[in-house]
Parts: C-alpha cells; structure tokens; sequence
C-alpha cells in the first residue's frame, strides 16, 4: 500500500509547480495593469519638432566634401567660438552625422536646425498641450506628431521660462487625451512611467519609482519643486508626462543629472499641480501671475534657531518686510519664522516662494509664524508679484577684529558713494581671507544693521553688542547687501 504513495521529492515538485503558477500568474496580473496605463496615456504623447530658421551669408559658407555645406568654418584664433552655436554637437558626432539629421538644406541665404522633444494633450477638445518651455523656446516652427502617425502645425499659446511650462495649440478632431491627477498626493515609492520620445525614439516607455520629491536647486528654472525619479529619461523625453499607476499625470519630465550627456537614474519631473496653474494662466490671460508675500526670507539653520530660541529645523526666516508689500499690510515683523502657509507645513525657502507664487491673487490666506518663541497667526492678502521681483535672499554676512573683519561709521558720504540710503549701522571695510568673516561669507561694502537682534547705529554700538556676545555660540547680525538684508551668524572657530 506504502507503494502507491508519492514520494517526498514528488509531493516537492508538485508543490513547487503550482507556486510557480500562481508566481507566474500574480506577475502577469501586475504586468496587465502597466499595459492598461500604457494603453489608456500613450496616444496623447507626441513628437514636438521644433524647428529654428539661421540666416547667413554666402561668404560664410564653405563646401564640404559630401557636397553639403557647413554654415561656419572652424574658429581661428580670431574668430569667436559662438559663430557656430552647434560646433560641440559637430565636434562629438562629426560634421556628416549633424548635417543628415539636424540641419535641412533650405534655400540659399538660411539653414534649419531641428530640436526634438515630447508633449501631452491635456484637451482633447481644444487641442492643447503642455510641454517644456526649453522645447519650443524660439522655435520659428512646430510639428507635432501623434502617436497614429498624424502631423499638425502646433502654434504656442504661451511660455513660462521661470518654471519651463509651454502650451501649444492643435487644430485637429478626435484628439486623445490624458488624465491630469493630484501631484500633491505622491509618495517617494510609488511606480513611476515616464512616456516620451527620447533621441527621437516615439512613444518610448520606461518605468521607475518616485526617488524623492521637493528637489530644488536643481538648475532647469527659477521656481523649481522637483519630484525624482529613476524612471530612464533622456534627451528627448522633455515635455513628456511622468503618471502613475492609475495612468494620471503626475509631472512633466524636464531634465536629468548626468555626468555623461545621458541617463544615470535621475530624472526630474515638474509636479503636475504647479502645471495646472501655470497653464490656466497661459490659456487665460497669456502670461503667468505670481502670488506676492512682500519678505526677503532665508533657511532657518539650527544656528539660527539657537539664536531665535526656537526647536524648529524646518521653516523660513524673515528677514525684512518689504515697503507696501501685502506683509507689512498683515503685521510680519523680522525675525518671524513661517512655519506654515495657508495649510502647508513649509519645509524652506524655495518650498514658500513655490506656494505663495501659485497662490490666487486676492486670496486671504493664514500664515503661522513663530515670534519669540511663540505661534502666532497672521491673515495676509496675496498680492501680485511684481515683475522681475525674486523673494529669496543672496548670500550676506557679519563682523569684529576678532572675527576677521573691520568696520567703519556710516557717514554721509560714504552712504552716498556706496548707493545706501540708510542712515545707522556700520560698513564692513576689511575682510581677512580665511577668517570667520569670510566663512560666513561677509564681504567688504556689507551694511550691518543689528547685532543679536539688538540695532546698532556706529562703531562703538557695535563693539558694545559684539562684547555682550558669545563669540564661540555665535554673533547674530542683520546684514544689508544691494537691496536686500539676511540674517548671519559668525563664530570664532572652537579652542
């Protein structure tokens, strides 16, 4: 009877059988729903072709040996490198390689260079789509490509070079269309696919995860709240939707890190709920209005908020209220820490420059800062940024012999000949390279104007605050340098 029994080893391979199956069958399960994201977005990514018209003379033309022309001649020692501005793409690929797919033969006195990047179609009825403002910045043309193969003229509605948004308009029927989803509900984890046509290469899918979110500093445009990912972008790719599992867009791909002109497993997606707001504007008004708080603010450092008496490591300093500005109208005093707008626990600077920028102008919003320790609620009226106006703070500095640095009265004419119309504080007129000073970035011409918190109006001011200071803890100044003030700490390097 015992024969009749499967063996040991046989019962094993059994089993292992059907937990291959059921491996087999989850995996294509999972596999299914990437095909369906894929399936539901990709027919609204296209191919933008932007194309740019160069003027240029016969005398500057020299034959090439393909029968080609080139539109410049190696620079000589006298000639400037910018005469040719696609010289470093002739120098990697060779002159035959950019000539057959960059450059068009065009009647006699101008060439065409073709740039490639990818959109989206976020309105099917309208025809409009979102992509990169580097995509079709200057362009004297665009052809845009579906992914069934159909060509439309595109023609920009608007640009935004401060966060690299562009919307092109098509005139077409039966347009596809993808989902715009909620960019503040991701988390770093997530899946991610990024769909574009890198190198040229149409309708391209990769996919990844969410690496980080809030990247800032990252180079591509001034207002920057970057979600990462490892999804493979590359050139071509910008413009391109990043989405999630359920097919929604969550980011426009933008840029990528790379050391070596192409992907290493970081890429850099502007959230789509920044998108949402620059385009609104673009399609109804033409141009992008920006929310307006009126401070210079800067990181709280824990430095600084040793200095302030306060625990938090996240959160913004403020240190000036501009004149006139909705700030002063709502009470902010300097020295305020923002610790949260409108909702939104703020993490630094480039995180409350982005959410005031995208706030709607005219919106009451309630602003809680820290004021000597204490929380306090400010209501302010969002106003509209003024053009060519930048929040944040440059770099500035503080002072004493001890530290590094030397200062002198304000006097008239120094204030004069310095464009200052202050009329109390100190001039910083000497730095010593390598001091604490110059650690702390204190640069001769800097106006000092408080010292631990504490106004100052001349030299014998400032030495009695820098006497009742802990020098090794760390001086707390206010600086002035050009137009705007910072808080600084220096201290003397530890015995």
């Amino acid at each position: 009877m015992s024969n009749c029994l499967p063996d040991k080893t046989t019962l094993y391979a059994a089993n292992k059988q059907v937990a291959d199956t059921d491996d087999i069958a989850a995996a294509q399960r999972f596999e299914k729903v990437f095909e369906q994201v894929v399936e539901q977005v990709k027919p609204a990514v296209v191919s933008i072709t932007s194309v740019k018209v160069f003027k240029h003379t016969q005398q500057k033309q020299r034959k090439m040996p393909n029968d080609q022309y080139h539109s410049q001649p190696r620079p000589g020692p006298e000639q400037e490198e910018e005469q040719d501005p696609f010289r470093d793409f002739r120098d990697f690929f060779g002159d035959d390689f950019f000539d057959k797919f960059f450059k068009q033969r065009s009647p006699e006195g101008e060439y065409k260079v073709q740039g490639l990047g990818s959109g989206v179609i976020i309105d099917s009825e309208k025809g409009y789509i979102v992509t990169n403002n580097h995509v079709v910045e200057d362009a004297d043309e665009l052809k845009i490509t579906l992914g069934d193969r159909r060509e439309f003229d595109g023609k920009v509605v608007g640009t935004d070079p401060q966060t690299d948004i562009a919307v092109v308009k098509i005139e077409g029927k039966n347009l596809p269309s993808a989902k715009l989803g909620d960019s503040d509900t991701i988390r770093v984890g997530q899946w991610a696919i990024a769909i574009g046509n890198p190198f040229g290469l149409s309708q391209t899918v990769s996919i990844g995860v969410i690496s980080a979110t809030g990247r800032a500093n990252v180079g591509v445009a001034q207002y920057e709240d970057m979600i990462q990912t490892d999804a493979a972008i590359n050139p071509g790719n910008s413009g391109g939707p990043l989405v999630n599992i359920r097919g929604e867009i969550i980011g426009i791909n933008t840029a990528i890190f790379t050391r070596s002109g192409g992907y290493q497993g970081i890429g850099f997606a502007i959230p789509v709920n920044m998108v949402k707001t620059i385009m609104r504007d673009l399609v109804e008004k033409g141009k992008v209005t920006r929310g307006w708080l009126g401070v210079v603010i800067q990181d709280i450092t824990p430095d600084l908020a040793k200095s302030f008496n306060v625990s938090v490591t996240e959160g913004v300093l403020v240190s000036e209220i501009q004149e006139n500005s909705p700030a002063k109208e709502a009470g902010f005093e300097r020295g305020d820490i923002v610790v949260d707008y409108d909702g939104k626990p703020i993490r630094d600077v480039n995180h409350l420059r982005n959410v005031v920028a995208q706030t709607e102008i005219g919106k009451k919003a309630k602003v809680k800062v820290l004021r000597e320790g204490k929380e306090k609620e400010l209501m302010v009226k969002i106003g509209e940024q003024p053009a060519d106006l930048f929040a944040a703070a440059p770099g500035a500095a503080p002072a004493g012999k001890d530290l590094g640095m030397t200062v002198q009265n304000l006097t008239k004419e120094l204030a004069k000949s310095l464009g200052i119309e202050e009329d109390s504080g100190v001039i910083v007129s000497e730095v010593q390279p390598g001091s604490p000073a110059a650690v702390s970035e204190i640069r001769e011409g800097d106006l000092i104007k408080e010292v631990n918190r504490k106004k100052i109006s001349n030299v014998a001011e400032f030495k009695k605050a820098l006497s009742e200071g802990d020098k090794e803890k760390g001086i707390l100044m206010l600086v002035k340098r050009g137009e705007f003030s910072r808080y600084a700490i220096i201290k003397t390097k530890e015995k």
